[in-house]
């Protein structure tokens, strides 16, 4: 026991319908100017009608397998908050498709931070010798869960999938996942929900309304804790390993929102441009988020081979993690 998880491979999936600003602003009282200043937005991809969440997971496995040159793994996680139905959980049909079948397969519910709780989950497997090798898949369909009258929500979020396959190594190598912490306030759930549809609101009897189904967020309660959460995790993890803020190459966040990604580098104290930033091109992703932002850093070479990393994400519950890595030499399918 005691191993540690190595990053051995990085897919991800965006799927091909896009839209625009301007698309929105044909169906809703908005226009691209009010997005792109309050988010940093200026398009999102969204799945096609009759698509889910599986769909995207698969697509970005598959990659994630074929950059790390495996065709097999000892566990399939997703981590996602728009599973394909309630029950079940969607990682398991996420790995017959792929062709790992008999293998451990759950599904982790985090919201944005979900991808970093992922990888706390999947290292556990690893050091306890469950698995030699893990899939971990951030995949989201936040479209299909947004009011279509809601001109803040749909502005912000897009649908996509990011993945990585972690096997067991050695502390010392790169790519091996350092400083893990994770947190949670949940006394602050309220201010990201979706009201409707689970136990709370069925064991009353009281009929579900559309609008009890729809994902709600209080942003400016959620752009405060963000920030402060999420600081407070990169500095914690960065010293369990003993890195200077200074010495970070590149900081991976959870694509929020423009605005939020500028206090945090404000509130650390470090250039707002080592901060990956894809999110005018995707939107927020949810627990897509990091590993496409990865994705797009790693394939354009704004990631290195030796550089220093730390991930972190703040979502729904309230949650929150960070981690830290010495970037791999992978390629990036």
């Amino acid at each position: 026991m005691g191993g540690a998880a190595v990053l051995a491979g990085l897919g991800a999936w965006l799927p091909p319908d896009v839209v625009t600003n301007a698309d929105l602003a044909a169906v809703l009282d908005t226009d691209d100017e009010w997005i792109r200043t309050r988010t940093g937005i200026r398009q999102r991809h969204i799945v096609a009608p009759g698509a889910a969440t599986s769909d995207l997971a698969v697509q970005a496995g598959v990659r994630a397998l074929k950059s790390a040159g495996q065709e097999h793994v000892d566990a399939v996680i997703v981590a996602t908050s728009t599973p394909d139905r309630p029950c079940p959980a969607t990682a398991p049909e996420v790995a017959s498709r792929l062709g790992l079948r008999g293998v451990a397969a759950f599904d982790v519910g985090a919201v944005c931070t979900g991808f970093v709780y992922g990888l706390a989950t999947a290292a556990g497997l690893l050091a306890a010798d469950v698995a030699g090798s893990v899939l971990v898949i951030g995949a989201d369909t936040f479209s299909t869960i947004l009011d279509p009258r809601d001109r803040t929500t749909r502005a912000v979020f897009g649908d996509g999938a990011g993945a990585v396959l972690l096997k067991s190594g050695a502390f010392g190598e790169a790519g091996a996942l350092r400083g893990l912490t994770l947190g949670s306030d949940g006394s602050r759930g309220e201010l990201i929900e979706i009201p409707g549809g689970g136990s709370r609101q069925r064991s009353t009897g009281r009929p579900v309304t559309d609008e009890d189904l729809y994902f709600t967020m209080q942003g400016r309660a959620v752009f405060s804790e963000a920030v402060r959460r999420m600081a407070a995790s990169v500095r914690e993890s960065a010293e369990r390993i003993g890195w200077r803020l200074a010495d970070i190459d590149r900081f991976v966040p959870h694509q929020a929102n423009a605005r939020i990604t500028a206090a945090l580098a404000e509130r650390l104290d470090v250039p707002v441009d080592t901060f990956a930033s894809n999110i005018d091109r995707v939107g927020n992703t949810v627990a897509a988020s990091i590993p496409l932002a990865l994705a797009d850093d790693a394939a354009s070479g704004r990631l290195r081979a030796g550089d220093r990393v730390l991930l972190t994400g703040f979502g729904g519950g309230l949650t929150w993690g960070s981690v830290a890595l010495t970037w791999p030499e992978l390629t990036v399918a």
